[in-house]
């Protein structure tokens, strides 16, 4: 493709050299780049792309993208734009055709929930003969080519080449989770969106957005930049404080929520251990649920999905025959059947907020005890630590702290972080033994994960409900900067299979 077309809707500040070359292809990793390429030099956290401008020259690239000029630049053609990554984006958008202008796209943004609302969209789109493709944080995928999720929105030019892959496949519509990450990155641009969905905002990502404030800025970004004023629609649950600030903003927007003041809203549900099931109010008329997606915090999920194929103009019918055939989302609140008169669920949940809606759905159901082995992530924010533990106890009655994915960080300080929620609520930490025998609450400390799942599977007793917080679907635990399989629900069947105290 010549870079005069390249550059059609990309914002340029100069360029230097010439504008009618070919360029064979796209690059933002200098050690990809061949002959005849385009280099984006992008501002990371870590390293700065400008640094390795010399390195893709050498590699053969003919164009660069930067920010400021540097040295050996003469020998190319230079691009120089304000903003990289939103540059790149457009670029990609228009190298590989804009894959997304005659989809309908949907994108999901938010704290919690985006990841189910996209299986729930998928099916309903399927119901309506769309043919959906799904990028999110579980895999990329169209029918039966499932690609794995580095991210939970790719970088631009992979995210565009996905999409046009799906497209060439004959994927007619699009369903993606856009993260904070990838909104204030700019990776979305250049993807048409037809609807923006916002599910809600809780603490989460502030080593990345260092408060709230700007968190929400960054998810602002969808629906203020990237969904067209002529043609797009926002669905936003308000039953969540910053939709209700996301909604004043945007007064065309459809509500969802639990409250009749909104667009899209229950008017008689019943949630319990089988699932979901009851009537929804909508604009184009009562869509009636029969889901088996477990808690009460998956009442809210439903309701975006519905008012997302509201916004697209679907039928009631197809949106409840969509929401039927929907078995549930791998690693949210995934069943792990067992023999010991026990509910054994695993759950992604990993941020206090998305384990205090995870424990209520679970007190919900009256078990005799709940017992739930977390952990917290290493190289994220330690401030939500302490919370997400003092979540943990409040709401079980036994709390096993484990690792999670440590990362490069020490696994017993992360632990030493936790600790200081859990005693706030249990007082004394138990040894192992006294965990055993114990009759009251509390907690104990495992640090290893495989082991922390074989004791709280041998203290099961008939009744209770055991919940494996934090990893869900990841089929990997990061120690260092490696990563080993590990999967929560093999551990539980392993565990299960050894036997022991029933």
């Amino acid at each position: 493709m010549k870079l005069s077309q390249l550059l059609k809707s990309c914002p340029v500040l100069q360029i230097h050299g010439e504008m009618e070359l070919e360029v064979s292809g796209l690059h933002y990793d200098s050690r990809q780049v061949r002959h005849g390429d385009a280099f984006f030099a992008l501002r990371g956290v870590v390293s700065d792309g400008h640094s390795f401008i010399p390195s893709a020259i050498a590699n053969g690239a003919r164009v660069v993208f930067a920010e400021e000029m540097t040295e050996n630049l003469e020998s190319v053609t230079t691009v120089l734009v304000e903003n990289s990554r939103q540059a790149m984006a457009l670029a990609a958008a228009e190298f590989y055709g804009n894959p997304t202008n005659d989809m309908k796209v949907v994108g999901v943004t938010g704290t919690n929930g985006k990841t189910t609302i996209t299986y729930l969209l998928e099916a309903i789109l399927d119901q309506a003969d769309l043919s959906p493709a799904v990028v999110g944080t579980i895999n990329y995928r169209y029918g039966s080519d499932l690609r794995q999720a580095p991210h939970t929105t790719p970088e631009s030019h992979d995210l565009m080449k996905q999409i046009s892959d799906f497209r060439q496949s004959g994927a007619r519509s699009l369903v993606m989770e856009v993260s904070s990450h990838a909104l204030d990155q700019c990776r979305a641009d250049g993807v048409h969106f037809e609807v923006g969905v916002f599910t809600n905002l809780t603490p989460e990502h502030l080593d990345y957005h260092l408060d709230m404030e700007r968190y929400f800025t960054s998810k602002c970004y969808l629906f203020k930049e990237l969904l067209p004023r002529d043609n797009g629609r926002a669905v936003i649950n308000i039953d969540d404080a910053y939709g209700q600030r996301l909604a004043a903003m945007l007064p065309g927007a459809l509500t969802c929520g639990r409250d009749r003041k909104a667009d899209v809203y229950p008017e008689d549900l019943d949630v319990s251990l089988k699932g979901i099931c009851g009537q929804v109010v909508t604009p184009l008329g009562i869509v009636e649920i029969v889901s088996p997606l477990l808690g009460d915090f998956n009442v809210e999920n439903l309701l975006c999905a519905i008012g997302a194929a509201v916004a697209l103009g679907l039928s009631p019918q197809t949106i409840s025959q969509g929401l039927a055939v929907c078995a549930g989302v791998p690693g949210r609140l995934e069943l792990i059947e067992n023999d010991r008169d026990a509910v054994i669920l695993v759950d992604y949940a990993h941020t206090g907020d998305a384990l205090r809606r995870a424990i209520a759905a679970m007190q919900a159901l009256a078990p005799q005890r709940i017992l739930t082995v977390f952990g917290c992530g290493g190289d994220r924010d330690r401030s939500k630590r302490p919370v997400m533990a003092e979540v943990v106890a409040r709401g079980s009655d036994i709390a096993i702290a484990t690792s999670d994915n440590p990362r490069t960080e020490d696994p017993e300080q992360i632990i030493n972080d936790v600790r200081s929620g859990l005693v706030k609520v249990y007082g004394r930490e138990w040894s192992k033994g006294e965990a055993q025998s114990a009759e009251d609450k509390g907690y104990v400390v495992i640090p290893d994960r495989a082991e922390a799942i074989q004791f709280a599977v041998n203290m099961l007793r008939s009744g209770d409900l055991l919940l494996v917080a934090g990893k869900g679907h990841e089929d990997y635990q990061i120690l260092g900067t490696g990563r080993i399989h590990f999967d929560d629900r093999e551990e539980l069947r392993k565990a299960l299979q050894a036997g022991g105290q029933r």
